[in-house]
């Protein structure tokens, strides 16, 4: 099992290295919180790149021949797969009623939803929380550090990117015997999670501002919101939100 995370360790670190031997922005109009950009804009070029050739086709045939149920199921095994690592990030930020509904709703929806293929627990009322540990490590006061965009996995930070291997270890999937059955449930996942964003990705593809700097913006406000349960958040306050701003 050992070599399940050693390897997205090894390629986060190289990823890590590469941008941060890549140079960083500067200028008067450079953002502080992404001293990256020029490797950050060469990689989001590459991800729209890979994109367009491969995923979003494959996104749009999926749309289009998967019955909604079969789409509802598939996004509730993945759902019920991050319960349970939700309720380990949430005993480890120390949110007992969060990690006690996670655990529930992953036993409910695993035994009683078909593995869970069917959300029974969210039919009973059992409050849904996503945690990860990129979460956790910003709740123990490690900075965000620089926005990161990531080769085929698109945005994160380098705090997101340092969790990337434990959350890998984490997600279920990975402790599979069979690496043909893991890959696929990691392609379906992939393919899933495309689909979802199709119409947002085709709004942002129209409208007239640059894609780059609004994904960054909103996916650092989100990722910060997420960190503090959608308290309102001010990044120039906290001083967990960025190891280089000041």
């Amino acid at each position: 099992m050992t070599h399940l995370l050693v390897r997205p360790l090894a390629i986060t670190a190289c990823v890590l290295t590469l941008a941060l031997a890549g140079g960083c922005a500067s200028g008067p109009n450079a953002d502080p919180r992404d001293p990256l950009e020029p490797f950050n804009r060469g990689v989001t070029r590459f991800n729209d790149g890979v994109d367009r050739a491969v995923l979003k086709p494959v996104a749009q045939a999926y749309d289009k021949v998967t019955p909604d149920v079969v789409r509802t199921g598939v996004s509730n095994f993945f759902n019920n797969l991050q319960d349970a690592w939700t309720a380990v990030n949430a005993l480890l930020q120390f949110k007992p009623q969060a990690a006690v509904d996670s655990l529930f709703r992953f036993q409910i929806n695993t035994v009683f939803g078909i593995g869970g293929l069917l959300d029974i627990a969210s039919e009973a009322n059992i409050e849904r929380h996503k945690e990860d540990f990129g979460q956790t490590l910003g709740r123990w006061g490690v900075p965000a550090g620089p926005y990161l965009v990531l080769p085929l996995l698109g945005p994160s930070t380098v705090r997101d990117a340092s969790a990337l291997p434990v959350n890998t270890w984490g997600n279920g999937i990975t402790h599979l015997d069979s690496e043909s059955l893991r890959y696929t449930l990691y392609g379906l996942r992939l393919v899933e999670a495309r689909a979802n964003l199709l119409r947002a990705s085709n709004v942002l593809d129209e409208a007239a501002l640059d894609k780059y700097t609004f994904t960054r913006d909103v996916y650092l406000q989100l990722r910060g919101d997420a960190v503090h349960d959608g308290e309102p958040w001010n990044p120039e306050k906290d001083p967990a939100a960025s190891g280089t701003a000041k």
